[in-house]
């Protein structure tokens, strides 16, 4: 089948106009073939209840149900609440303070990382609040030679301990990760820029608070060459930020794509998300 696909403004990301309740023959295949050409989907004037929630991650691969099950939602394995609203003097969802900026891959502090995300905004904030996202593939692709062969083997270690350290650090202690059921999990690695198994490509991949150090380099220069990398890769040519609207679906190939949540005024704007993701 077809889809309605229409390029967003940047290098990456296409809108899909297409109702994702519906369950047309070869909408699995036409979807993750769109996801992998462009890497990040939207998909806008949704309306799902949460089994549609997890009937659309399904149809991207098998949706997992290894989460942090203080952010779940009750009877529906596989989808977490993300949210800065507050009910009885409790946040309701994963929420790391007003400010958060964290760029990052989901789940790189396991040994197996999120093949995709999906997100959908039930209360868009007014102001802030926006999704940005950094291609990581066309960032590794417009390395200088030199830089390539220089990362192309090194791994670096994931570190869901340090995560909840610099996010409590970042936002006055605040951090749904310290707070969660995955904090306990062992220290992992991962290659700093992994081939990705269906497009062979090369993406960075990145954590600004996540990753500890880089396998093998010393202290100093570990710091540095994630640091420079990390902006490389999110600098303007290779980043795209989403504004919710109520409605909207975003669904990103996370082999290939970094993102960060940004500011967003909890007094003044609400803000909930859904978020499943595959396998």
């Amino acid at each position: 089948m077809d889809l309605k696909l229409t390029p967003l403004a940047g290098c990456f990301g296409a809108r899909v106009d297409y109702d994702l309740t519906a369950a047309e023959p070869g909408l699995a295949e036409a979807l993750t073939s769109a996801l992998y050409r462009h890497r990040l989907l939207v998909f806008p004037n949704q309306h799902l209840n949460h089994a549609d929630l997890l009937a659309a991650g399904g149809r991207f691969g098998t949706v997992d149900t290894d989460v942090d099950r203080r952010y779940a939602v009750s009877g529906f394995p596989g989808i977490t609440m993300v949210s800065n609203i507050v009910e009885d003097n409790a946040h309701i969802g994963i929420y790391d303070g007003d400010h958060e900026e964290e760029w990052h891959a989901d789940n790189s502090f396991k040994l197996e990382l999120t093949r995709a995300t999906i997100l959908y905004s039930v209360i868009s904030p007014e102001h802030g609040g926006e999704t940005r996202f950094a291609d990581a593939t066309q960032a590794y692709a417009d390395l200088p030679a030199e830089a390539k062969r220089r990362v192309e083997d090194l791994r670096a270690v994931h570190s869901i301990q340090q995560l909840a350290v610099r996010q409590s650090e970042a936002s006055a202690g605040q951090s749904s990760t310290a707070a969660g059921s995955l904090v306990g999990r062992a220290e992992v690695e991962h290659p700093l820029a992994p081939v990705h198994s269906i497009t062979g490509a090369r993406s960075l991949l990145l954590g600004s608070m996540v990753v500890k150090a880089v396998v093998g380099l010393a202290d100093g220069e570990s710091r540095q060459l994630l640091a420079e990398l990390l902006a490389h890769t999110t600098s303007a040519p290779y980043t795209h930020s989403h504004r919710w609207q109520q409605g909207d679906v975003v669904v990103w190939d996370n082999h290939a794509v970094l993102h960060t949540a940004s500011p967003c005024d909890s007094s003044r704007y609400r803000r909930l998300l859904y978020r499943t993701a595959v396998r």
